[in-house]
């Protein structure tokens, strides 16, 4: 028996502020293993001119106990049938890409405890693994961008990605596969790649909470397949973020996706370049920035 569509949109998207009045609306997908909290906190932190929707999966949170997702046409569909009436109503963005988990976690006080401190070390380790797993983030705002256009020639008013090569791009279409591998196997490869805390080795128990939504999203992001475009499909504005000393990530191929504006913004920092100073805040006032005058531009 289908949802009616007011806990449908509950079940699929987190909202902490409530914005009727807003000139825009701004889309954020989940990095890899992640969940929706952080970005619906941006709700709180964005001008009241920006409604925040953040996208919450299958498998975690208060979806827990339903099946993760096995492709990015699931993904794509859901989120589409729960938001395309609101998508027509007003302009949207939509903003994906990996990010660090620990800032969600940065209470020092819990560091007293060591179960705690374990999940605080968890938390960290996971964006480092969204490093390696490309960005789930980034390739749901591109399949849900290129589905919207396809299906219903309706286009976000901007798109924001971070830290990750394009979907056709050579380097992302080389890497090797890893989330068949077992889950013995697949431990043995992250603490191969380094970044492993300490703690964690010591309890597999606990990194093993972790294992089902990762390799879940990588499982996605392995096998979506999409062709470089042979044309424009979009005509929005485009923008990378990225951080400086990061590895490189091919950037400038997201340019094939528009014929509008394309900007690579580089901020200070590696892959953990949100955590630095005053580097969110660039972001979220870039984005308010560009999403105030959307109204004009959408007319």
């Amino acid at each position: 028996m289908e949802l009616p569509a007011s806990n449908r949109m509950e079940k699929v998207i987190n909202c902490f502020k409530k914005r009727p009045d807003a000139v825009a609306r701004l889309i954020c997908f989940p990095w890899a293993g992640g969940g929706s909290i952080h970005y619906a906190r941006w709700g709180n932190v964005l001008s009241s001119s920006v409604e925040v929707f953040a996208v919450k999966l299958p498998g975690r949170e208060s979806r827990a106990k339903e099946p993760f997702f096995q492709s990015m046409q699931q993904i794509v569909d859901e989120v589409i049938g729960v938001l395309l009436p609101m998508l027509k109503e007003k302009p949207f963005a939509l903003f994906g890409h990996r990010y660090d988990e620990n800032k969600a976690f940065n209470c020092h006080f819990l560091h007293t405890f060591s179960l705690f401190s374990i999940l605080i070390h968890a938390a960290s380790f996971i964006s480092v693994l969204c490093l390696h797993f490309s960005s789930f983030g980034a390739f749901t705002s591109f399949a849900v961008a290129d589905a919207l256009k396809k299906l219903h020639n309706l286009e976000p008013v901007h798109i924001f990605l971070s830290g990750a090569s394009a979907p056709y791009s050579e380097t992302r279409i080389t890497a090797p596969k890893r989330s068949e591998l077992s889950d013995d196997d697949f431990l043995k490869w992250l603490i191969s790649i380094g970044g492993t805390p300490p703690e964690l080795l010591a309890n597999p128990e606990v990194l093993k909470l972790f294992l089902p939504a990762l390799k879940a999203d990588l499982h996605v992001v392995e096998n979506y397949r999409c062709n470089k475009p042979d044309h424009p499909f979009l005509s929005c504005p485009v923008t990378c973020f990225d951080g400086k000393d990061d590895i490189p990530h091919d950037l400038q191929a997201w340019k094939d996706i528009t014929s509008g504006d394309f900007t690579v913004r580089m901020l200070d920092g590696s892959h953990f370049y949100l955590k630095e100073s005053g580097n969110e805040k660039i972001i979220l006032d870039y984005v308010t920035k560009h999403l105030e005058t959307s109204e004009m531009d959408y007319l």
